[in-house]
Order: structure tokens, then C-alpha cells, then sequence
């Protein structure tokens, strides 16, 4: 069995990913601070803004997966990463022109998450393309881990470049992270034929048979919907988050670079120990284990209380939470590919993720919300309630039967689910 290193094309698209990866973090704080201080929105504005990345996902997710599995997926990735390169970079023009307002913000980054909805499904189908299935765990592992190593460094960086160049100009070192992962993409050379189009059957037989095989199956079932409810009250917490740390909390920019950057090593972590802890699981029980974990590991930002440990609980409550994510999204990411055919990995993929990022367009307004009309703390607790409830339900789900021998015995096509 040949080595990652080894594989043809896999370093390249790693590479990409790592050097996206690092931008998007630069990005996702810059935002953030652009967003709740210097355009000084509401808990609530920050809501809408961070919802109009994710909407995308809800109106468009499930064609995303039609159009990914009926097309060369490599040319989706470089246009989707060129055309990214290019909606950031406008943000810093129209601060600089006096034209940046929230509506304006939400429109782009509305774009955005458009090119992001197309690429994330194209980018999960092309990995199995590249790496032989007996090492697809450890090749989205690997991606995992590089995203994790921009995580904890790329905040306290941002935090750093924003207070040098401020958060719009700090936006253009993404632009530029996304030109470049688009060009190393083209360059790799690797297995990406053409769809038979012979195939090929109206829109809504398609989009029916991507739902199908992820609601019927007996194990991917229970993990789409229990992710869903996963990401719904996730995006609460980690929406109010960013206020509360700021005006309450009062752990100013760099606590929360250095926040993320504590979330950041805990996903390096993960990363590192998913293998040999799904070895000593298995697939179910690491899936199972590791929600539980993430949900409970909010509990020390929830608690948090202005003062000397602030920062330190919200550190440790990102380290865990980013730490059992870190073990179980690879697991995850793994397993559904291994037991999806190819001719099925696009819908498949942007079915889950439309449905999963489509609950943060509804729970980052929903925390920012009830932040605002009842307060902070109540907010983060309803997050954290219902993360702790999606946890116990996977427990008692279908994916108690998830087994690394899946991989070998994919369930039937859809048209003969149960």
C-alpha cells in the first residue's frame, strides 16, 4: 500500500487545502471584527451576516449535488477557488470607497458561500479519487490536521495583521490563499473522467436519489440528521460567542485569536489521534463518543465570567470542542465515502452539507436573537442543551451499528433502499 506521499496528485491538492485553509482563518476573524466592531453591528447583524454564508446551502445545496456528480470535479475546484479570490478581494475596495455597509457585507459573502457550497461538494468527491479507499481516513485526516495547523496559528496572526493593517485589508491575505490553492489544484494530474452522460436523468429524479440514499441508509441516516441538529445549536454558541467574548467577557481582539488559535491545537490533536482511536472504537462508538464530548465541552465558555480566567475558560471550552471534532469529522468523512459510489459522492455530500450549513443560516440569527432580546447566556445555554440532546440521540441511532468493514459492503443503490 503506497504511502500518502507516494500517492500521485495528493500533496499538491494538500497543499492547496493548507494554504486555503490559512487564508480562511485570516478571513473568518477579520470578518468577525469587521462585522461586530468596526461596522458596529448588533448580536443580531452579526447573526444575519454570518446566516448569509450559509444560506446557499438551503436554496442550493441539493442541485450543487447534481451538478458536482455530472461534471469533472477537478475544473469545479479551480473556478470556484479563482472566483473566491475575487469576491474577497472587492471587500477591502468598497471599505476604502466608503460603500461597506451590512446589507453590502451579506450580499457578498451571500456569493461567497455560493462558490463555497460548489466547491466543498466537489473538493470531499475528489478525494477518493486521489487516494485508494483503504486510505481515505488518513487522507482526510491529513487535511483535517493542516486545516487544524492554520486554525491555531492563523487566528493569533489575523489578530496581529488586523491590528497593523485593519480587518478589510486583512480580508485580501485570503483572496490571495484562494488563487493560489487554485492554482496548484489545476496542476494536479490526477483521475477525473468525464461523466457518461448517457446516464443522466431529470433534475428531480436526480436531487431524489442523492436524498434517498442518505435518509434511507441504516447508518448514514442517523449521522446526517443528528449533524444537522450538531451544526444548528453549534452555530448558536459559536455566533453569541463572539459578542459575548467582546462586550462581556471583555477578552478583547487578541483573546479571541487566541480562542481560536486554543481550538485550532485541539483540532491538530484530533486529527493526530483519529486513526488510532477509530482502530479501538470502531466507526459507531468513536462517532458516538466524540459528539457527546464536543457537546459537554461548551460548558466552560457557558459558565465563563469576566475577570482573570475568562480567557482560560474560553480557551479550554475551544480546545475540547475543536479537539473531539478533530477525531470524529475524518471518521465521518471517511465512512460516507467508502460506502457512497462514485456516481453518487457529489449528491451525497452536498446533500449532507447543505442541510448541515443550512442549520447554521438558521442558527446564527437564531443565537443572535434570543442574545439580544433575552440574553448571552441564555442563548449559549439553549446551544448547549441542544447539542448535549443530538449527542444522546446518536447514541441510541443506527450508527451504533457503523463498522470499518462498511467500507468493504456498501448498502444497496438508492432505488432499492429501504
Amino acid at each position: 500500500m503506497p504511502r500518502l506521499v507516494d500517492v500521485p496528485g495528493y500533496i499538491r491538492f494538500w497543499t492547496a487545502s493548507a494554504i486555503s485553509a490559512f487564508g480562511s482563518q485570516v478571513t473568518g476573524l477579520a470578518l468577525q471584527i469587521l462585522t461586530a466592531v468596526t461596522l458596529s453591528a448588533s448580536a443580531t447583524q452579526v447573526g444575519l451576516v454570518n446566516a448569509a454564508r450559509w444560506v446557499p446551502y438551503l436554496l442550493f445545496g441539493l442541485v450543487a449535488g447534481v451538478v458536482v456528480d455530472r461534471c469533472r470535479r477537478k475544473p469545479i475546484l479551480v473556478a470556484t477557488d479563482v472566483g473566491r479570490a475575487v469576491l474577497l478581494g472587492a471587500i477591502p475596495l468598497l471599505y476604502a470607497l466608503d460603500r461597506l455597509t451590512i446589507p453590502a457585507l451579506c450580499l457578498f459573502v451571500f456569493a461567497f458561500g455560493v462558490l463555497c457550497l460548489l466547491f466543498d461538494a466537489a473538493n470531499q468527491s475528489y478525494v477518493p479519487r486521489l487516494v485508494p479507499q483503504e486510505q481515505l481516513n488518513a487522507g482526510y485526516a491529513r487535511v483535517e490536521q493542516a486545516n487544524a495547523v492554520a486554525g491555531s496559528t492563523g487566528p493569533l496572526i489575523a489578530g496581529v495583521l488586523i491590528k497593523v493593517v485593519g480587518a478589510p485589508l486583512a480580508v485580501l491575505v485570503d483572496a490571495l490563499s484562494y488563487l493560489v490553492s487554485g492554482l496548484l489544484i489545476a496542476s494536479v494530474k490526477a483521475h477525473d473522467p468525464v461523466p457518461d452522460r448517457g446516464t443522466r436523468r431529470s433534475l428531480g429524479k436526480e436531487v431524489r436519489e442523492g436524498v434517498a440514499w442518505v435518509y434511507r441508509h441504516r447508518t448514514l441516516a442517523s449521522m446526517a440528521l443528528t449533524s444537522h441538529a450538531m451544526l444548528l445549536f453549534n452555530t448558536m454558541v459559536s455566533t453569541v460567542f463572539v459578542v459575548f467574548a467582546l462586550h462581556e467577557l471583555k477578552i478583547g481582539d487578541f483573546g479571541l485569536g487566541a480562542t481560536y488559535a486554543c481550538g485550532g491545537v485541539g483540532a491538530v490533536l484530533g486529527g493526530a489521534l483519529s486513526g488510532p482511536v477509530t482502530r479501538r472504537l470502531d466507526v459507531g462508538a468513536t462517532l458516538i463518543a466524540f459528539r457527546l464530548v464536543a457537546a459537554i465541552g461548551w460548558l466552560p465558555l457557558v459558565l465563563a465570567r469576566p475577570g482573570p480566567w475568562a480567557l482560560a475558560a474560553t480557551s479550554l471550552a475551544f480546545f475540547v470542542v475543536s479537539l473531539a471534532i478533530g477525531i470524529g469529522s475524518p471518521v465521518e468523512l471517511s465512512y460516507r465515502q467508502a460506502v457512497t459510489p462514485d456516481g453518487l459522492r457529489g449528491r451525497m455530500n452536498a446533500t449532507i452539507r447543505s442541510f448541515n450549513w443550512g442549520m447554521v443560516a438558521v442558527g446564527a440569527p437564531l443565537g443572535g436573537v434570543l442574545a439580544d432580546r433575552i440574553s448571552f447566556r441564555f442563548s449559549l445555554w439553549i446551544g448547549l442543551s441542544g447539542a448535549v440532546v443530538q449527542a444522546l440521540v446518536l447514541a441510541f441511532s443506527g450508527t451504533r451499528q457503523a463498522r470499518t468493514a462498511d467500507h468493504l459492503t456498501p448498502s444497496p443503490s438508492p432505488s432499492t433502499a429501504a
